[in-house]
């Protein structure tokens, strides 16, 4: 695989301020719990923490030196500086004291399917790109969930262009794009779904009718060109109509369901997994009554779907290493442990020619897996250059697979042999 950087940026890069002091504005530590190790470095991340998030909540698996370094260019885009001289003795005491625990081994499977793998890093380091989008025209795009910005790469000739959008600090997560090439996304954590034009760069923003609806997540369009998107930790799916601009916000049955991942059939029914249970939701476009189906097992946490043209629906189980398959007419449920084993944690699926394809993002390195649900049988390739983290998926017009790589900053194309 080549590494290629980019060869063009219209936008400028944005000044990083010191790296190590970003971090900490979402590290503070937790009164009366856990305390800092002891050594070289501790005084400056106690001091220099605040109430945003407590440490340790926020530590998950620890990180790579590497990890460290980009987890701190994400903070530093939030413009939280500290003075020079502090950074490295900062980042010596976080890397040494929480280092990345250790994670199974990416299982490589061979099989018939032939891919070639190419990697772009994106222009701005800590960008964090979330969601991938391959749109009409041939390019890829991707969230710069912590740069506040929309990128478009051109994979013919490298070059990027990022595109900075309206409210500070957005958050800007899932992407779609609507039938005259419009670019739409969700300000994760700033509680809107935004419309980009990408000849003119204009951004118009539709606003949350509810003050609790503050994280939308994931949007997709429907056949008849209404918008859908779920607001995982407020427990809502929206519909918003972009003729009028109206927003309407649905209630699942279960509470704290965690909406997430979406896809539409081809009824134009729209099906979405919900992360915080057992549960796959769908909702009728008609009428706006949601119906849940329930899996089979109580420790199952969906967090991605996909849908072949059989209109059956297919999940990544993120917390139990399984890929599913849900066919809606009966409620039948088929799963298969995914090949790095129960901690392998698949994320983002897509389904291409009704085969599965999605990334286990818990295995060092991540892996893309192919699924062939008449052979019933894996076929999976390490990412080149580790792949951390897959979250979510995208397939070109041509066919080929696409991921936003979240901690090594990167754009990956998946070219797959016809």
């Amino acid at each position: 695989m080549m590494r290629e950087a980019a060869k063009e940026v219209t936008v400028p890069n944005r000044r990083l301020v010191p790296v190590m002091a970003a971090a900490l504005v979402c590290f503070a530590l937790p009164a009366g719990s856990q305390e800092l190790p002891e050594g070289k470095g501790k005084e400056l991340v106690a001091a220099h923490c605040n109430s945003c998030h407590p440490f340790y909540a926020r530590l998950g698996a620890g990180y790579t030196p590497g990890g460290w370094v980009t987890v701190m260019r994400m903070m530093a885009n939030h413009g939280v500086t500290l003075p020079t001289d502090q950074v490295a003795t900062i980042t010596e005491y976080l890397t040494k004291n929480f280092p990345e625990k250790a994670k199974p081994a990416g299982v490589v499977i061979p099989g018939p399917a032939k891919v070639s793998i190419k990697e772009w890093p994106v222009p701005t380091p800590g960008s964090r790109p979330h969601d991938p989008l391959a749109t009409a025209d041939g390019s890829l795009w991707y969230t710069g969930q912590m740069n506040n910005v929309l990128g478009r790469l051109d994979p013919k000739t490298g070059r990027f262009r990022e595109y900075p959008l309206k409210t500070p600090h957005s958050g800007p997560h899932g992407l779609v794009e609507d039938r005259d090439g419009n670019i739409w996304y969700t300000g994760n954590t700033g509680a809107l779904v935004g419309r980009l034009h990408p000849k003119t760069g204009v951004v118009t923003e539709y606003t949350m009718p509810d003050p609790d609806a503050k994280d939308p997540h994931t949007l997709i369009f429907d056949q008849s060109g209404i918008l859908w998107f779920t607001v995982q930790n407020a427990n809502r799916v929206g519909r918003l109509d972009p003729k009028t601009g109206e927003i309407k916000l649905l209630t699942p049955p279960t509470p704290k369901s965690r909406p997430y991942g979406m896809a539409v059939n081809s009824k134009g029914t729209v099906f979405y997994v919900a992360f915080g249970t057992n549960k796959v939701g769908s909702v009728d476009p008609k009428t706006l009554e949601i119906r849940e189906y329930p899996l089979p097992d109580a420790a199952s946490r969906p967090r991605r779907v996909t849908i072949t043209s059989d209109d059956l629906v297919w999940y990544s189980d993120f917390s139990r290493g399984y890929l599913g398959r849900l066919d809606p007419a009966t409620g039948k449920v088929s799963e298969w442990p995914s090949p790095s084993g129960p901690k392998s944690e698949p994320y983002g699926i897509s389904a291409i020619n009704d085969a599965i394809w999605y990334s286990e993002s818990g295995t060092t390195p991540n892996t893309v897996v192919r699924f062939d649900p008449k052979a019933q049988k894996f076929q999976s390739w390490a990412i080149p250059g580790g792949g951390n983290i897959v979250r979510n998926t995208s397939v070109t017009r041509d066919g080929d697979f696409v991921l936003a790589n979240s901690l090594v900053n990167a754009v990956t194309l998946v070219r797959i042999a016809k």
